[in-house]
């Protein structure tokens, strides 16, 4: 006797791309403000092109805690 049984799989979370314009929508949407330059470099290296909206938004309240100098790369 052969039992089939359905497989249930999470709902794949759609991806976005990591650009400037998307980071700083979130900002306005998260924090009320925009994002430097800088923060916007760190978020863009940390993720990569693309991510979903979810850990967009981490990193975006994330990136405003963490101390300037993990932010700036080193000259």
């Amino acid at each position: 006797m052969i039992v089939r049984t359905k497989v249930v799989r999470g709902e794949a979370k759609a991806r976005i791309k990591v650009s400037e314009l998307n980071l700083r929508k979130a900002a306005a949407r998260l924090l009320g403000g925009t994002l430097v330059c800088t923060e916007v470099s760190y978020i863009q290296r940390a993720l990569g092109t693309t991510a979903t909206q979810e850990e967009v938004d981490a990193k975006v309240l994330a990136v405003r805690k963490m101390p300037w100098a993990s932010i700036v790369v080193p000259d």
